[in-house]
């Protein structure tokens, strides 16, 4: 098909496309999707994805941001009742494409993803996407590694805890780079994403921004001992009282360690703000 229409696959949209008719029924099989479900693919490409789930009797919505293979793409997924969408899932208003959370019913996410968009893809929908209560994607191994990873992983970094704060992750099945044309240099895996009812840590003991707040500045410095890399702004009395060896380096903390230090953090400087007492008035006025 790409042939046939004169189109050669973008290396700066990281495009792979999935050639395996069998590994394509996996995908769907492992998605567990059916009628009455509701489905987004991410970068359908020539749909070959697109047909199957359409195959499922589910309700699916095919984002495409190559304006090159969306007609191609419309003509082959439309006549099925797939509604095509162009435009980039970096950018676009999620909540206008997905419609209200509040209608009950979840989106599932299957989705042969670019490389090069596919870690910070996956965490932005996680952390801004509620609606999407599944995923089933298929990544770089690398980056299905780390976004699978637990505490003292070589591969755990700042993208696992964020996962781990929103979902439970596991690999799901290996991929040949065989299956793509292009053949990527890389391999890849399938990785199943389920939505927590409620986050790992409890918005109560600390929120999404405190935690990813310690997490970018540890890992920052992922070899060093927290001590020097939270120095800033983690104090001594903090790692006390949340019980963490400031010895320790990023990657020996789970997503409950991180979230119980942000608590700590947080307590310690409102402990230490009431002591110091209210702010004196501005130099030139005069306390009523």
């Amino acid at each position: 098909m790409l042939n046939e229409h004169g189109i050669s696959p973008s290396r700066s949209l990281g495009q792979n496309f999935v050639a395996d008719p069998s590994l394509v029924e996996k995908v769907v099989r492992l998605a567990r999707v059916g009628r009455g479900d509701r489905v987004v693919e991410i970068g359908a490409g020539l749909g070959s994805l697109t047909v199957a789930l359409a195959g499922t009797g589910a309700q699916v919505l095919a984002l495409e941001i190559d304006r090159r293979l969306d007609p191609i793409l419309r003509g082959i997924v439309e006549p099925l009742g797939v509604r095509v969408l162009l435009g980039d899932a970096m950018s676009c208003d999620w909540a206008d494409v997905l419609g209200p959370l509040d209608d009950g019913r979840d989106w599932v996410l299957v989705a042969n993803l670019p490389y090069n968009i596919a870690t910070p893809l996956v965490a932005d929908l996680l952390a801004g996407v509620p609606s999407i209560a599944r995923m089933v994607v298929m990544v770089q191994r690398e980056v299905a590694e780390r976004l699978v990873a637990g505490p003292g992983s070589r591969t755990y970094g700042a993208v696992s805890v964020r996962v781990a704060y929103f979902a439970e992750a596991r690999i799901v099945g290996r991929v040949s780079r065989d299956v793509f044309v292009p053949r990527p240099n890389v391999e890849s895996a399938l990785v199943e994403l389920v939505r927590r009812d409620v986050p790992a840590v409890p918005p109560e003991v600390a929120s999404f921004a405190e935690i990813d707040a310690l997490v970018r500045a540890g890992f920052s410095g992922r070899r060093k001992m927290l001590r020097r890399s939270l120095s800033e702004i983690v104090s001594k009395e903090a790692f006390a009282a949340a019980g963490v060896d400031s010895a320790c380096r990023p990657e020996e903390l789970g997503v409950v360690t991180w979230g119980k230090l942000a608590q700590c953090k947080r307590l310690i400087e409102t402990q230490d703000a009431l002591k110091q007492g209210p702010a004196p008035p501005p130099s030139g006025h005069r306390r009523s």
